[in-house]
């Protein structure tokens, strides 16, 4: 099945398509470049067509995954516009769903982080610039929901939500999904303490 799905898609996406799967699951520093030709159902030479490196490779990629996250927030602002403590919470269901939340690999972007070698590199400045946006988003947000000290309630929503990755992960505690959304709610004033 997965073979007539890649074989649709246009080379470009075919290659980012695989490199999505093997970056998330086998992380950058492990995937070569044929691992990638090879899963995409292509050739070396049409990678590098495509990207004139696995470095560019890696920051079209996270932009890709940085769209879909920006899509999910727009979504939630659509859905729930005028109730910015739903849309937190809304994030948080997202977060929690199968399979997102059981993964074995954990947040992408912090997995990222780590196998980056350079402190300055492309990829690094990308992530970070992402992860404010998302702190000027919650923050916001918060102060729209009327919580007091919003950037405090944001970090402390950012620690559960990102933190979240990492519990499930490890498996030291049951239902994390479950008790996650128990703090987020109680967090954003969404039930009684």
């Amino acid at each position: 099945m997965r073979s007539q799905r890649i074989a649709r898609l246009p080379p470009r996406e075919r290659v980012l398509d695989a490199a999505h799967e093997l970056f998330f699951n086998e992380g950058i520093s492990r995937v070569t470049v044929d691992a990638i030709a090879a899963k995409a159902e292509s050739t070396k030479m049409t990678v590098y067509r495509h990207f004139e490196s696995k470095d560019v490779l890696v920051l079209a990629w996270l932009q890709l995954l940085m769209e879909e996250y920006d899509s999910v927030w727009a979504d939630l602002a659509e859905r729930f516009a005028g109730q910015p403590a739903l849309q937190i919470l809304g994030f948080a269901e997202f977060l929690v769903q199968e399979p997102v939340l059981s993964s074995h690999r954990g947040c992408a972007y912090t997995n990222t982080l780590a196998e980056l070698p350079i402190c300055d590199s492309p990829a690094r400045t990308l992530i970070e610039a992402h992860k404010r946006r998302q702190a000027a988003r919650l923050i916001r947000l918060c102060e729209e929901s009327g919580l007091e000290a919003p950037q405090l309630a944001a970090f402390e929503l950012t620690l559960l939500l990102e933190g979240v990755q990492i519990v499930a992960q490890n498996k030291g505690f049951d239902d994390v999904a479950g008790n996650l959304l128990i703090l987020v709610r109680k967090r954003l004033g969404l039930v009684a303490s």
